[in-house]
C-alpha cells in the first residue's frame, strides 16, 4: 500500500501503522481513511496529502 505526505508538515501517512490514535485501524489504505480526517499533526483535511512515488 502507498503512503502520503502531509504537503503542510511532512507528516507520512503509513497505512501499515494506520492512526489508530484517530480511529484509523492499521492496514487502512489511504483511500478508505474518512473524508474527515485530519493530519494527526498540523491538523490539515486529508486533500492536502500527496502519494509518495
Amino acid at each position: 500500500m502507498q503512503k502520503y505526505v502531509c504537503t503542510a508538515c511532512g507528516y507520512i501517512y503509513d497505512p501499515n501503522l494506520g492512526d489508530p490514535d484517530n480511529s484509523v485501524a492499521p492496514g487502512t489504505s489511504f483511500k478508505d481513511v474518512a473524508e474527515d480526517w485530519l493530519c494527526p499533526l498540523c491538523g490539515v483535511a486529508k486533500d492536502q496529502f500527496d502519494a509518495i512515488a
